[in-house]
């Protein structure tokens, strides 16, 4: 990925950001879930800016696949700085011996319909007890602040009163189905950050992230975007599997990315902030068409199979408001059609 200027400009967009980068210097940061759409990307963010700045800064990236991460981070495979760190986060940490940790950003989740249809174990055990795991790794390393990636989906359903979510918003979850396994153990994992936050004295910050996409998306990936974009590169129509009416915030990953970096170095501790887009809200049936328009495809319809029906979100509007991670000075850098354009170029190649 790093070969293709256009991706290495993504990188380097957010590596030149005004942040407080300092205080990275001569730390050390455990990403979980690092080979994944967002950790990758922040991965080659702290390494790029390594290489070019000198930051100092060692990276733990933590996944359960050698040869996954080997394929994403060769560039960095020998270098000092960077450690990969082979763990399933739903087992107890105690026996890692890392050192100092001064930063644990957990990002290790399922994050698409299949996989909460597949494995809604996994699913809700990788966001409690997976971060029960590291919220005691992190207490028992002195660690400077915890950071737990949450979404937009602990909102819930829109109860019809407002365009916006912000972060104390609280929709309608109907908890005894088997989808909301995922949104329900989010609330969760944000509610065992509050009360580390409070018992143990662990700084947290709690970044949300809205529907992330962009070049390191995985091909087994079965969100919706992710699904149109695969057939925009083959070539094929874009399948709609609904009526397209849904109405969500969507983000380009490099904004995540610069969102999380924000929330992580600025955030309030026991805040939460919203990372989204307000230019990339869409709904799924103009989301099609822009990346049939940039593929030079065609939308169709199709009903999907149960297993897909089953990992579905049931929120028809959600949107939410960043303007609380906005006042940190952030804004993101990629509108839609730019990220689409960005994502299918790179990938493309």
């Amino acid at each position: 990925m790093l070969d293709h200027s256009l991706y290495r400009e993504d990188v380097d967009a957010v590596t030149g950001l005004a942040l407080p980068w300092q205080k990275l210097a001569n730390k050390s940061i455990l990403i979980t879930g690092a080979s994944g759409l967002i950790g990758s990307f922040l991965v080659d963010v702290l390494m790029q800016k390594n290489l070019h700045e000198n930051l100092n800064l060692q990276v733990f990236a933590l996944g359960r696949s050698e040869e996954h991460a080997k394929a994403k981070f060769g560039a960095y495979w020998a270098d000092p700085r960077f450690t990969f760190v082979s763990h399933d986060v739903n087992k107890p940490m105690t026996d890692l011996a890392l050192g100092q940790v001064d930063f644990v950003l957990h990002l290790a989740s399922n994050t698409h319909p299949r996989a909460y249809a597949t494995d809604p174990i996994g699913t809700i055990t990788a966001n409690i007890i997976g971060t029960q795991n590291l919220l005691d790794f992190a207490v028992a390393h002195h660690s400077e602040r915890f950071a737990f990636a949450s979404s937009n989906e602990i909102y819930g359903e829109n109860r019809g009163d407002v365009d916006l979510f912000d972060e104390d918003y609280c929709g309608y979850l109907n908890s005894n189905t088997l989808r909301a396994g995922y949104p329900e153990s989010k609330r969760a994992g944000e509610a065992l950050c509050q009360a580390y936050k409070t018992q143990k004295g662990l700084d947290v910050v709690i970044p949300r992230l809205t529907r992330t996409y962009g070049p390191t998306m995985a091909s087994s990936d079965s969100k919706a975007i992710a699904q149109f974009l695969e057939n925009g590169l083959t070539k094929q129509n874009i399948v709609l599997k609904s009526k397209g009416t849904q109405l969500y915030s969507f983000t380009y990953v490099a904004d995540a990315v610069s969102g999380l970096l924000t929330v992580l170095l600025q955030g309030l501790s026991g805040e939460a902030y919203n990372i989204a887009d307000l230019d990339s809200n869409v709904t799924l049936r103009d989301l099609a068409q822009t990346i049939a328009d940039a593929a030079g495809t065609k939308v169709v319809f199709d009903l999907p199979d149960a297993t897909e029906k089953a990992g579905f979100s049931k929120a028809t509007k959600a949107l939410l408001d960043p303007a609380k991670l906005q006042a940190l000075g952030w804004h993101a850098q990629f509108g839609m059609t730019t990220g689409i354009a960005h994502t299918l170029k790179i990938l493309a190649k």
